[in-house]
């Protein structure tokens, strides 16, 4: 048996694996404000509860602490930016700062093999060029490999019938087999709330509308912050969690309800008074005092700089001798060292396996 995912807003990660009986119970509360759990067959529903209940004591055990919402872009690197100096900055963004790190052995020969291997993945029209478009997505894609490794690791339990795709009829029947079987449990959870929310983003991910996901669309659906056609569900499932009068808007005490856990007799502490300024000086724009749609969307979710567009278009102006505007492999291969130097990248680990080449 195996569960995923409750909506808390809860800005905090922690991790619990308890072994019962040769059982495992794992439990995430995400940055993301997502809760994931799994466990195995054998397992009952109780002790799942009682670590479910254990992690949220311990991750809103600190009422003075913040509770963050804001999705802030990673930056592609923690290099200074000076190809005066280097080009470590260029080939972590490229790589991803993991995968960048495995490659320094690689001969110059090697990496311009692989190199090549790489510009053909990266080249998805197969037009025999890359262009900023493709190396951003490329780059990004590279920076993001912690969310794909999240799903990958989900994706058996939900492909019951392992044709590559996951309908939600597999996972609804996953993810909320018990509920199905005892449509009124008594644990006080509102699973057909949680089951319509759950449906209604997959609709949103499922660009197709065939109610079957394949592994980008499950990905967004799971991590709908990362995708530009999912921030609209970002915003509602928000607003939804934090206006508590249901009015579709989020007034000043809903907005510091949700990130401060009043206790009494505790003094106030300083952040909150200047969330409070920061509420009426930037959150409410219109200053009607409370926040709407829009205005939500711009808190969390802000217009940050975007760091793969910029290294995108840098890779492409170093590159680019003919000023074409795109590159040929023959333009990267002989800017091999920007990109990669005497590394390669997987995205670098894909490129060390030799039985893919």
């Amino acid at each position: 048996m195996t569960f995923r995912r409750k909506r808390t807003g809860l800005g905090v990660c922690v991790c619990v694996c308890w072994l019962l009986d040769q059982t495992c119970i794992c439990v995430w509360i995400l940055d993301s404000g997502f809760i994931s759990w799994s466990l195995s067959a054998r397992m009952e529903i109780r002790p799942l509860l009682m670590c479910f209940a254990l992690c949220v004591v311990y991750a809103t055990s600190k009422p003075t602490e913040k509770k963050e919402r804001i999705h802030h872009e990673a930056p592609l690197s923690s290099r200074e930016h000076d190809d005066a100096q280097g080009f470590d900055y260029d080939h972590e963004a490229f790589l991803g700062q993991e995968e960048a790190k495995s490659f320094d052995d690689l001969s110059p020969d090697e990496s311009k093999r692989r190199l090549g291997v790489i510009v053909e993945k990266i080249d998805a029209d197969s037009d025999g060029f890359v262009t900023e478009a493709e190396l951003k997505a490329w780059i990004k894609k590279a920076q993001k490999k912690y969310i794909y490794e999240n799903v990958d690791r989900q994706w058996k339990d939900f492909d019951t019938n392992n044709d590559g795709m996951i309908s939600w009829e597999e996972y609804k029947n996953v993810t909320y087999g018990t509920y199905l079987d005892d449509p009124e449990p008594d644990d006080g959870y509102n699973y057909q709330h949680m089951m319509a929310r759950d449906e209604r983003r997959f609709k949103m991910a499922d660009l197709n509308g065939d109610q079957i996901a394949n592994k980008e669309e499950f990905t967004a659906f799971l991590h709908p912050e990362e995708y530009d056609h999912m921030k609209d569900i970002v915003v509602l499932e928000t607003m939804e969690d934090i206006d508590k009068n249901g009015d579709g808007f989020i007034d000043l005490n809903e907005y510091i309800g949700d990130m401060y856990n009043h206790e009494d007799e505790m003094e106030e502490p300083d952040w909150v008074a200047t969330e409070r300024e920061q509420f009426s000086e930037f959150r409410d724009k219109n200053k009607d005092g409370k926040m709407d749609r829009e205005e939500t969307m711009e808190w969390i979710l802000p217009s940050d700089y975007d760091h793969a567009e910029a290294e995108a278009k840098h890779l492409v102006y170093e590159s680019d001798t003919n000023k074409d505007g795109k590159l040929s492999k023959e333009e990267v291969l002989n800017k091999y060292d920007l990109f990669v130097g005497s590394q390669a990248t997987d995205f670098g680990e894909a490129l060390v396996r030799h039985d893919e080449f």
